[in-house]
Formats: structure tokens, sequence, C-alpha cells
């Protein structure tokens, strides 16, 4: 079963609760449908005026049947939602006039609906920059516990089934984070191994990648994957994470043997943490246009609910997709 399978399967099996915040934009609106059609999720809730969402649902020919439309500047949740905010940010002067106002902002408003537990997972970008997004997401999503930065990754699906986890892997940080410290790799780590358990519904076996296989090089930047290899496996000794590993040392049994015979993730790794974004990117676009592999995401990681980030060039079957894929993150198989 390919990845987009998995994901809708899994989804339509926790029946969890969707927010929209980009309520009147005609893709959201359309995914939103099917989403409900196909039992993806057990609730959907769009963010605008009942007038706005009605109009554009009809422009684009949808139908709102069995999907909540919610109104910041009409709920009943708003008090509440204000209080909430004013709580996480009373440290920056926030006061409960700022913070009615603030709420009226439908990215911030789905945000509060994941963090108070009114919705499992918030999807936004078709409309929205990411800083946007990520904003929000940060100001009241929040980080995990114990993790102080969010970062990405892709699920990568080849054709050669060998690969990875029945042809099937994780590559992070691709679209994040630009130049990571020692600590940020290592959550990086960490969170791409999560991010593992939950897409892939395998154990991670994290390789943490480099030019440099186990003391084969020496380099400054050799020695902050050491480090972060270090720093994530005291953080997370029950993840199998391991470097420094060229990708052929990480990937291929008969290369790990060689170059590294003592670890326990070389040559059969599934999550590829990239030491930096330019490799991430460009080894994740490589993978995708010379293999032929289908490129999933990329998902955002190290929140503390589900929440993903689209491009805004999605199309209505990425945010269906992607819907599925964050309604099914933080549930193991």
């Amino acid at each position: 079963m390919g990845f987009t399978d998995r994901m809708k399967t899994k989804a339509k099996s926790l029946k969890r609760r969707l927010v929209l915040p980009e309520g009147t934009e005609p893709r959201t609106l359309q995914a939103a449908r099917i989403i409900m059609d196909e039992g993806l999720a057990g609730a959907v809730t769009l963010i605008g005026t009942d007038a706005a969402v009605l109009a554009a649902a009809g422009d684009a020919g949808v139908s709102l049947a069995g999907i909540t439309v919610v109104d910041p500047a009409g709920s009943p949740d708003l008090t509440r939602y204000a209080a909430e905010y004013v709580e996480l940010r009373k440290h920056k002067g926030m006061t409960q006039e700022a913070a009615l106002k603030e709420m009226l902002e439908p990215l911030k408003w789905g945000a509060m609906m994941v963090r108070l537990n009114d919705a499992d997972g918030m999807v936004a970008g078709a409309e929205s920059a990411t800083a946007a997004v990520l904003l929000a997401s940060f100001t009241i999503i929040k980080t995990s516990p114990g993790t102080r930065y969010a970062s990405s990754c892709f699920v990568m699906e080849v054709p050669d089934r060998t690969w990875g986890a029945d042809g099937h892997m994780v590559f992070s940080d691709c679209a994040t984070i630009p130049d990571p410290t020692a600590e940020q790799l290592a959550e990086i780590a960490i969170a791409a191994a999560e991010s593992c358990r939950s897409f892939l519904d395998v154990e991670p076996a994290v390789a943490m990648l480099s030019f440099s296989t186990m003391g084969s090089a020496e380099h400054p930047d050799v020695d902050k994957v050491r480090e972060a290899t270090r720093i994530a496996r005291e953080k997370r000794p029950d993840i199998a994470i391991d470097g420094e590993l060229q990708a052929d040392a990480a990937l291929v049994e008969s290369v790990g043997k060689k170059k590294a015979p003592t670890s326990s993730v070389a040559g059969r790794a599934n999550v590829l943490v990239f030491p930096d974004l330019n490799s991430g990117n460009i080894g994740y676009k490589l993978v995708q246009r010379l293999a032929k592999a289908e490129a999933y995401g990329p998902f955002l990681q190290g929140f503390a609910k589900p929440v993903s980030d689209l491009s805004r060039g999605c199309s209505v079957a990425d945010i269906v997709n992607t819907s599925a894929a964050t309604l099914c993150q933080g549930v193991d198989a």
C-alpha cells in the first residue's frame, strides 16, 4: 500500500477533528468536501464569517453539508480563547482587549482550537505565507515538551521497495532550518524518528548524514554531526540513531558493514537526517527526479500537536493528502 493510501486508511480509523482556517479559499473548500465525503476526519471546521464562507462555497460549487463553519467574532469561545492567549503572551504585555482582537485572525483561531483540544490538527498555507502559519503555531500550539525547535520532513516513496521501509523513507530537515546547530540537528533527528513511527508505522533507524563515516574525515561540519548524534542519543536512548554516516554507508548493507561494522543503523536506515538545509533540499529533489520517487510533504514536526503548512501552489489533492497525514501524526501503529 502506498503512503497516501496508508494515511487515508489510518485517518479513517482515527476519526480525528480537522480545522482548516482558510475557510474561503476555493481549493480548501473543495478539499474539505472530499475529506468529509471520504470519512478522513471525524469533523471538519472552516474559519470565516457564515456569509463569506457560504458565498465562496457557492462559487466553488461545494456543499457545506456536515462541515462546521466558525466565525470567531460571533463565537461563544472567543472570551475563553482570548483568556488563554493572554496567559500565553502576558510576558509580552498582552492584554485582554488586544487578545480579543488577535484571536479574530483565522490562523490563530485554528491554532487555539488545536491547543485547547477543540480540534486534533490544523492544515493551512494555501493562501497564507509559511511565516504566518509558523508564527501562529509557535505562539499558540508550541513545541513538544523538551523540544525547542520545530522542523520538517518529507516522506519519500521510491519504486525500488528494497530501500528503507518497503520503499519509504523519511528525509529531514528539507524545508525549515537553514544551518542547524548541533542541538537543533539533534532535535531534528528525534522529531524525524517520531515522524517515521507515525507515517511509516515502523521503528526508526536514524542516520546522521555527513561526508564522513565514523571518523574517515575531520572538519568542523563533521564535528557538528557527531555532537548532534551524541545529544540525540543522550536525550532519546530508545531510538536507534547513529552517525556520522555517509549516504551509502547509511543505505547499502554491504557498504555499511565495511565502513561502520559496529553500527546498528548503517546499511538499514529508514530516516536520513541531513546536516543542513542545502543538502536536505537538494537531496530530496534529486531522489524525487532521478529515482522517480514521490515526495510527500513537507510535514512540520516538533510541535506539541499536529499542524501542517501547505505550499500556496498546492492542489486540492495536496490539501486532502496533507490533511490525512497530519491527522495521523503522533499516532503509532
